[in-house]
């Protein structure tokens, strides 16, 4: 779902002259600036590493729930998959600024009890290790999605449509809780153009770079 919207706001925004998207299946929009790489196995990019080269920012929106899912499970995907593309990604392009997309909650020390933010926090951690020209470590709330954009995962679709009534109290009432993928995809470009603060950028700092 997040993938969607930035994919979207990547092929609005002049500033973007070429993007690659690299996944298990077609991201579907058709643009002359757009190409696709549909890999069934993203742990394995050995193949198609001439064509990382050269760009300015990845923004890795891949991700699970962790909802049944042991921790060796979920950190597999979440965790392993997401150092190996980046080590692929560093040693072609060590000018590249990294943007990952982790969630509010996330346990920077590793050792809280939610399971799913710890190994957030590994991840977080590991990235922020590399040496990239710059990583940011996206920790949004609650994502509206907008123009049409929905999510793959099933569970995520009916809770959205249960919570969808409720969305203008709750910016009423605690507006830096929610964002939408449209300021999620905008404040990715804005921090590979313009930098940030900080590393970690939570729903309030979304909202504002992606106004």
């Amino acid at each position: 779902m997040v993938g969607q919207g930035v994919l979207r706001e990547c092929l609005l925004d002049p500033r973007v002259e070429s993007i690659l998207s690299v996944g298990r299946s077609p991201a579907g929009p058709q643009s002359a600036k757009l190409q696709e790489v549909v890999r069934p196995d993203l742990f394995d990019l050995s193949g198609i590493e001439d064509r990382l080269r050269g760009y300015d920012a990845c923004f890795f929106c891949l991700g699970v729930s962790s909802a049944g899912m042991s921790e060796a499970a979920y950190r597999h995907v979440t965790y392993d998959l997401t150092v190996a593309v980046a080590q692929t990604l560093v040693r072609n392009n060590p000018s590249m600024t990294f943007v990952y997309v982790s969630g509010a909650g996330t346990d920077s020390t590793e050792h809280g009890r939610s399971m799913w933010a710890r190994v957030k926090g590994q991840t977080e951690n590991a990235l922020l290790r590399m040496p990239f020209k710059g990583a940011y470590m996206f920790r949004p709330g609650i994502i509206q999605p907008l123009h049409g954009i929905h999510s793959k995962t099933r569970a995520y679709r009916i809770g959205y449509a249960l919570v969808w009534p409720f969305v203008p109290l709750l910016r009423a009432i605690s507006p830096n809780s929610l964002t939408t993928t449209e300021r999620v995809g905008r404040a990715m470009i804005r921090v590979t153009a313009e930098g940030a603060p900080s590393h970690h950028i939570g729903t309030r700092e979304i909202n504002a770079l992606g106004k």
